[in-house]
């Protein structure tokens, strides 16, 4: 039983129970009154600055700003009464959208968020006429000097949820409000270029825009180009959570499988080949198990500290370049799928590498950094040439005309088109390290696994830690997503106060299901509803329902080694499946 206090409160005449620390926001989510936001983000931006949510509370001299305001009881211990919808409060938030309109660059027509702008969306909810004070004439703004997005400040509002999620969830804090009143602008410090910090390019501040001030860098007119060049063989490939995530842009439900439909658009979008990054995804646990295990065996450095997620690789390479000997050798699945397509599809289909054109469709901004790592690629060729994030693929669906959700379900090609559950459970935090523990388990005792289901290492926990039996040799492991996380884990290692065997790190909070280049959902959805939580348990029942749930059965895979790479972490593994990392500086 809860030994919360539960407190009472009538939101326009409702009369609800919350517990006690809760604001009139949480409160009018119980009564099922939406207040309108655009500052406000759920535990990380908590400010009351937009003023759209400002309330009457029954015997308060001025109104309240609801994101912030506490639910109390009155002094008899009467509920509290608040108001969320009087003529008053409609009229003051019209006067609030007529404001920040003023000084708001307002070419939506032609704007990436076009109906899917919070801003926009509440104008049109209040009958706001943008014309009321003078039009803005304000020009663009633009840095787009990093490789990810570009940031055009004469969109920005100032909300500073971009702000929040950098320095509160992300650690980073390469950007904030610079000068004041009137003149203040979201920017770097000094208002360098965003290129010259230690941006990660996680895209969360992207994720978390409420208007078309950060958009990632769109590359879709390469891939056009590429599909209508005769002399170029085109194949794609779209990572584990973007099946779950890609029919929110259609107007589907949170955490729907589109896998079979996402499928058929890209086909018809006129792609030569149609593969499923999830196949690597099962490799490079194959890949990463067999690394543990020499670890294990030949006294290797350990914590082995996963490598799969790019933002994850250039905090680590930047901030705590002390554990880059702990990063796993391996490549991520993406730029495995790039170097595979590239020498073993192009051998086997007789196939100049020069002639094929590599596109992998990513939850994920910082992708379109790591397929420009030298490492990366032969000479002045990367491996990947384009990736393009889940909204860029919607995008490109839209302009072909292709009706989505009235597609057939269709299967992707053989040679990288089978993947297994484990590959599947990439895209939730967690779900590498369970892969990887049902293959290492299986290698090591030799036993099949009964419960193949690691839930110590699901959920969305900041830090999550198990230890399991492997023969007799105890292996510790931790699990965090989220670089502020992932920055308390490293610290309590650096000082000796946890000894891991293997750890997790996914840079986005909730794993790439919560990757800043998936659908936008506004302010309101974020704060009351857990999107990682739904995005990752469609990949588990996605997973469970599978018959082929452990990487190193996948069948794919096992032609891969017989008929070309030879042994797992063998020489020719290693020189595709494998590379490096670079200290770098933090400015």
């Amino acid at each position: 039983m809860s030994d919360i206090k539960k407190l009472k409160v009538k939101i326009n005449g409702i009369l609800v129970e919350v517990p006690k620390g809760s604001t009139i926001l949480d409160a009018s989510m119980v009564a099922g009154v939406r207040i309108p936001t655009l500052c406000y983000l759920k535990k990380i931006n908590a400010i009351g600055a937009c003023r759209m949510c400002l309330c009457e509370v029954k015997g308060a001299r001025a109104l309240c700003a609801a994101c912030v305001y506490p639910v109390e009881e009155n002094r008899d211990g009467t509920p509290m009464e608040v108001n969320t919808n009087t003529p008053e409060l409609i009229e003051s938030r019209r006067r609030t959208l007529e404001l920040i309109l003023s000084n708001h660059r307002s070419d939506c027509l032609s704007c990436v968020r076009n109906t899917n702008c919070e801003l926009q969306n509440l104008c049109v909810e209040y009958g706001v006429d943008q014309y009321k004070y003078n039009k803005s004439s304000l020009k663009p703004d633009i840095d787009d000097s990093a490789i990810h997005l570009i940031r055009d400040n004469s969109k920005c509002i100032v909300c500073r949820r971009c702000v929040a999620v950098c320095r509160k969830n992300q650690y980073v804090g390469v950007i904030g409000a610079n000068e004041r009143g009137y003149n203040t602008h979201i920017s770097s410090a000094f208002d360098a270029p965003l290129a010259d910090t230690s941006c990660i390019h996680c895209g969360q501040c992207i994720s978390v825009c409420p208007t078309g001030a950060l958009t990632e860098r769109d590359d879709t007119d390469k891939v056009w180009a590429a599909i209508n060049e005769p002399s170029k063989h085109v194949v794609v490939a779209p990572a584990p959570s973007v099946r779950v995530q890609l029919g929110e842009c259609f107007g589907m439900p949170v955490g729907v499988n589109v896998e079979g439909k996402m499928i058929a658009a890209l086909k018809r979008l006129g792609f030569d080949k149609v593969f499923d990054i999830d196949t690597t995804a099962d490799l490079t646990i194959i890949e990463e198990g067999t690394e543990l295990l020499s670890r294990l065996e030949n006294g290797g450095k350990l914590p082995l500290i996963t490598s799969c997620s790019p933002g994850w690789i250039k905090f680590c390479e930047t901030y705590y370049p002390e554990f880059l000997e702990n990063l796993s050798t391996c490549k991520s699945p993406q730029s495995m799928f790039g170097a595979l397509v590239k020498s073993y599809y192009a051998e086997k289909a007789g196939i100049d590498r020069k002639d094929i054109f590599v596109v992998s469709i990513m939850p994920c901004t910082a992708k379109k950094f790591e397929l420009q790592r030298p490492e990366l690629g032969r000479g002045d060729a990367p491996d990947v040439d384009v990736s393009l994030t889940t909204r860029e693929l919607a995008a490109m669906i839209k302009r072909a005309g292709i009706e989505f959700t009235n597609l057939p379900d269709e299967t992707a090609d053989p040679i990288f088109g089978i993947a297994s559950g484990a590959g599947h459970i990439f895209g939730a935090t967690g779900g590498v390290m369970e892969a990887a523990l049902r293959t290492v388990y299986e290698k090591v005792t030799g036993n099949t696994l009964q419960k193949i289901e690691f839930e110590e290492v699901r959920g969305l926990r900041d830090i999550k830690e198990a230890e399991f039996d492997l023969n007799g040799v105890k292996v510790k492991v931790a699990v965090t997503s989220g670089l502020n996380n992932a920055a308390k884990l490293l610290d309590m290692v650096k000082s000796g106060e946890k000894d891991y065997t293997f750890i997790e790190v996914m840079c986005c909070p909730g794993g790439c299901v919560n990757g800043g280049g998936q659908p936008h959902q506004p302010g309101y959805v974020r704060n009351f509803r857990n999107l990682p939580a739904e995005r990752a348990g469609a990949l588990y029942s996605l997973d469970g329902g599978m018959k082929l749930r452990k990487s190193h059965e996948n069948p794919c895979l096992k032609e891969l080694y017989d008929n070309y790479l030879g042994e797992p972490n063998g020489h020719k593994a290693h020189k595709l499946l494998h590379t490096t990392y670079t200290k770098r500086s933090v400015y």
